[in-house]
């Protein structure tokens, strides 16, 4: 009777100590956005979606599960396809706000679901599949990017700025310091590609950065390409 008993709790101890590790295998989300003009302007160039060229804003990147230390947990569920039943009624929406600029061209179904498996998976103890794709949706609406660097005399024309110049215009506006990553175009000159944003483990709001990537930048000469 003591053996019968004891496998069972056993049994219900190590599920929970598995569900526990699960509900807290992340610190924070990077909400991570990217200028099409310099994804497509660098040697590798880039391929419209098939519903055409998208506007000339940040795109979604993704929300990714991150650790305190920098390190981040990836493809945690194989058990969870990405299903795009799932997000008929944000279609539309992620068209515009997460549009692939891969190549062949194709119509974000690809990218989405690479984001989702390899990156979505891994907060599914938070957020379903069709919360995780809202969530980013609804954050970047949250903080319109290009305006606020509009609004600072930053401009994607092709000029030049100093990497700190578009930090302070993002930490003024939102009261967060972004990450902030370049890549090279043709020419080898460092330009604007990608900017971080850290969300609570919920992705309901945005907090601190408690760590921020390799820039990659130039610290005085980052351009920003137009689209």
């Amino acid at each position: 009777m003591k053996s019968t008993v004891a496998i069972p709790l056993r049994v219900l101890v190590a599920t929970l100590l598995v569900f526990l590790s699960k509900a807290q295998d992340f610190d924070f989300f990077y909400l991570v956005q990217q200028w099409p003009g310099s994804y497509c302007d660098t040697q590798q160039s880039c391929c419209y979606p098939a519903t055409g060229k998208p506007a000339a804003d940040f795109g979604i990147h993704g929300l990714w599960p991150n650790y305190n230390d920098g390190s981040y947990p990836s493809n945690c569920d194989p058990d969870s396809p990405f299903n795009p039943s799932e997000i008929n009624d944000l279609t539309s929406k992620m068209q515009t706000n997460w549009p692939t600029l891969a190549c062949p061209s194709g119509n974000g179904l690809k990218f989405w679901e690479h984001e989702w498996e390899k990156h979505g998976t891994c907060s599914e103890s938070v957020l379903d599949q069709h919360g995780y794709f809202q969530a980013a949706l609804t954050l970047k609406k949250q903080v319109n990017l290009l305006q606020i660097l509009e609004n600072a005399g930053i401009q994607p024309n092709g000029g030049f700025y100093s990497l700190s110049s578009i930090s302070t215009a993002i930490r003024e506006a939102t009261g967060y310091t972004p990450g902030i990553e370049c890549n090279v175009d043709e020419n080898r000159n460092s330009q604007l590609y990608q900017i971080y944003m850290c969300v609570n483990t919920s992705a309901s709001n945005f907090i601190q950065c408690p760590v921020l990537p390799n820039s990659r930048c130039s610290s005085q000469r980052i351009e920003f390409p137009s689209f």
